[in-house]
């Protein structure tokens, strides 16, 4: 029988699609208002895997990736996605958003995004969340599924996670990593 026990906490990540910088760093703001300082933040890259949100936020879009010092605890992500939809509306205009903000939480075995949307490969968390196992870790990378959105199965954010998990066990345990 297995016995219940807490989860560790797990690295807060977000995703950002944005055309306006101006936007982009009023999100930021909000962001970190909430969930205190960022530990990393990647540069600006042109978004070019899909025209999905050109209807509504325009073309020649950026996708940017960030992560938090604080650790968090996984059962908060729904509040988590509450915020960043919230956040979204705000900084929207004419009622289509100007930013688009995926949370995630980042562990040692997996990726798991935030969303309002079921699927088969989803589960409910609460207050309308489902959480979306996006990616797993295995033989030392994190690794795609087939449904897992290809600007997150990009060599690029693979390789940012990847330093992320490193930084995430610098914190939990307090111990330099080790490669594996």
């Amino acid at each position: 029988m297995s016995q219940p026990k807490e989860p560790m906490p797990a690295k807060l990540i977000v995703g950002l699609l944005f055309r306006d910088f101006d936007v982009q760093l009023q999100a930021l703001e909000s962001l970190s208002g909430r969930f205190g300082p960022l530990d990393f933040l990647s540069d600006p890259r042109p978004f070019s895997y899909t025209s999905y949100y050109e209807k509504e936020m325009g073309a020649e879009l950026y996708r940017q990736t960030g992560s938090f010092v604080e650790l968090v605890r996984p059962e908060t992500l729904p509040d988590i996605k509450l915020f960043t939809n919230d956040v979204e509306s705000r900084l929207s205009a004419d009622g289509k958003r100007r930013v688009n903000i995926d949370p995630g939480l980042l562990s040692e075995e997996r990726l798991i995004l935030a969303t309002g949307k079921n699927y088969t490969h989803r589960i409910y968390m609460r207050d309308g969340i489902y959480a979306d196992l996006t990616l797993m870790y295995q033989d030392g990378a994190y690794r795609a599924f087939p449904w897992t959105y290809p600007d997150y199965s990009d060599a690029t954010l693979l390789g940012y996670l990847d330093a992320l998990r490193n930084t995430l066990r610098f914190q939990r345990s307090g111990k330099l990593p080790r490669r594996g």
